[in-house]
């Protein structure tokens, strides 16, 4: 049985030795360990899982990444534990993927963990078998005004947690310190990107709420309609020194991510990027004051009329 008592900072060894160890996450990522590989209770299998979590002295690395990186790897196995159930063959895996049958059964039962290089490696070939944008490509379905029902998108876990972990996988590595999402459809996504990221979530809504001393707000016209929309966000929430992700479920005009945008500016914080598993047509492109690097759309569709 692993015990935190063994891994102390006075009795780890060579080169773990004097190393700083946050308890909290390794509890959290023993546990995650655990699952992966319920039969192996040995320290020796358990060190990668270790080294992850401590870091020397001299490492310039803050441990989120640490933390961001390890996440990433259990969910790769993950992804690739429903490549199996597709079903694949570990053959047909291993000719999609380049990675021997031995190593992807290694990873697919938990015994080992890929490597960082590799996790992303495997997670951009497995996506296209098995990942977010064929499911989302599955359920949209335009009625002949050109909209679609979200509510199965929106509402269903398995979809917001694919979704949580690209934006992981693509997001990991720069600095966000809150996610900023938009009232109401936005929330379920915005909550569990935040939660993956482990950083704290932003609502934008559209009224004020009593007990809030100050807002910043940000207004604009619906397009076509003569409209004004206002969004506001509590004067505290985005501060100067934050880095931050917008978030929403769908852009199709890209108003509702353009005014955010602007809310972020107001605040003089960074905008680490914009995040959506759907956008309609192109035309939103041109209102999102952002670098087209910085933008990630899972699934990009075109309005089509039923037939």
């Amino acid at each position: 049985m692993l015990r935190e008592k063994q891994f102390s900072n006075t009795n780890v060894k060579g080169a773990n030795a004097e190393r700083p160890l946050d308890w909290a996450l390794f509890n959290v990522y023993k546990k995650q360990w655990k699952e992966l590989n319920p039969s192996t209770q040995k320290r020796d299998l358990a060190r990668p899982l270790i080294d992850v979590l401590l870091y020397k002295k001299e490492m310039k690395e803050p441990m989120s990444t640490h933390a961001e990186d390890l996440k990433f790897r259990l969910m790769t196995i993950e992804l690739l534990r429903t490549a199996k159930r597709v079903p694949y063959t570990y053959r047909e895996l291993s000719a999609k993927t380049g990675l021997p049958v031995t190593v992807l059964s290694r990873y697919a039962k938990g015994h080992v963990l890929p490597n960082a290089e590799r996790a992303h490696q495997l997670w951009r070939t497995l996506t296209k078998l098995v990942g977010l944008q064929a499911e989302l490509r599955r359920r949209i379905h335009f009625n002949s005004d050109g909209y679609f029902n979200n509510t199965e998108i929106i509402g269903d876990y398995n979809i917001l947690r694919q979704a949580a972990h690209h934006a992981l996988a693509v997001f990991a590595g720069k600095r966000v310190t809150k996610v900023l999402t938009a009232a109401v459809d936005g929330i379920p996504l915005g909550t569990m990107v935040a939660n993956s990221l482990g950083v704290n979530l932003v609502i934008a809504k559209w009224n004020k709420e009593v007990g809030v001393p100050a807002f910043l707000e940000e207004t604009y016209v619906l397009k076509d309609s003569g409209v004004t929309m206002t969004l506001y966000v509590p004067k505290d929430a985005v501060k100067k020194r934050d880095s931050i992700l917008i978030v929403d479920d769908m852009i199709k005009t890209g108003e509702t991510q353009a005014a955010m945008v602007n809310l972020v500016k107001r605040a003089k914080a960074d905008i680490a990027g914009v995040y959506s598993i759907i956008a309609v047509g192109e035309e939103w492109q041109r209102k999102i004051n952002v670098p087209k690097e910085s933008v990630e759309v899972v699934t990009r569709v075109n309005i089509m009329q039923p037939t």
